[in-house]
């Protein structure tokens, strides 16, 4: 089987190409899972990484779970504890280091976005689409939740009503009705939709890599402490930011009337 991932970098920028379109790129039964762990330990590693653009190849971002190997779950021939540790040791933790990753990563939603496919865009920090996406927070019509974490990223993309709404019906919406939600930021010609990435990824990779990941890591803790926490954190970081080099060619840039030139 030819590996998931395909992994592009053009200096600061990284696209990540989901790649296995006859099966509409799941998340399971497959390499998907290591094979983007390992993408974003690489990202993180990498300093000069700025920005990430998540899509996929053919006809869907991501499809969510593998149905048929969901039918090797509902076995005798797999326990309850068996189950929870394949969720924990799997889904779950890219949940929790792509959700985590410092550097900022636009999910370009290509095409249908179902179930798992669908959290794995709430897990990036930006969403724009095709005019050819689909969404649908589908898990309800397998008679199963959303074991990925879902629960908690859909409802702080678009509220809690609207998660409701598409958590319990399954529904699938249209590109347009993802906008009404503000589930993605922009809908953009098919044809045209990487470019529009790679333009936006553009306005953040001019900027210094230790400002946008500090700036994220803010935004990340601010979710869960309260206002006092985040304006102590938010005076460390910028003391940190304040006697970094990019600061100090930042504001020579700045009165000299100049692009900065960032290390």
């Amino acid at each position: 089987m030819p590996d998931f991932l395909i992994y592009e970098q053009d200096g600061p920028l990284v696209t990540l190409t989901m790649n296995q379109p006859e099966q509409r790129n799941p998340l399971t039964g497959n390499t998907a899972i290591p094979e983007l762990l390992a993408a974003i330990d690489r990202i993180h590693d990498d300093q000069q990484v700025r920005c990430v653009i998540l899509t996929g190849n053919g006809p869907s971002f991501c499809a969510g779970g593998n149905i048929a190997d969901m039918k090797r779950q509902s076995t005798d021939a797999v326990s309850e504890m068996d189950i929870r540790h394949e969720y924990r040791c799997g889904v779950q933790r890219l949940t929790l280091r792509l959700f985590n990753l410092e550097v900022p990563v636009i999910a370009a939603v290509n095409g249908h976005a179902i179930g798992a496919g669908l959290d794995l865009a709430c897990m990036c920090d930006i969403r724009i689409a095709s005019e050819h996406a689909k969404f649908a927070e589908s898990f309800i019509k397998l008679g199963i939740i959303p074991g990925d974490g879902g629960a908690w990223l859909l409802p702080r993309v678009v509220g809690m009503s609207r998660a409701a709404e598409l958590a319990f019906t399954g529904d699938m919406i249209d590109a347009q009705q993802a906008l009404a939600f503000d589930l993605v930021s922009h809908v953009v010609p098919h044809d045209g939709l990487m470019e529009a990435a790679r333009a936006l990824a553009s306005r953040i990779t001019q900027h210094a890599s230790h400002g946008v990941r500090l700036t994220k890591r803010l935004m990340r803790e601010a979710l869960h402490a309260r206002l006092d926490s985040v304006l102590e954190l938010s005076a460390v970081y910028q003391a940190i930011s304040h006697k970094t080099a990019d600061h100090r060619e930042a504001v020579d840039a700045f009165l000299e009337k100049r692009a900065p030139r960032f290390g």
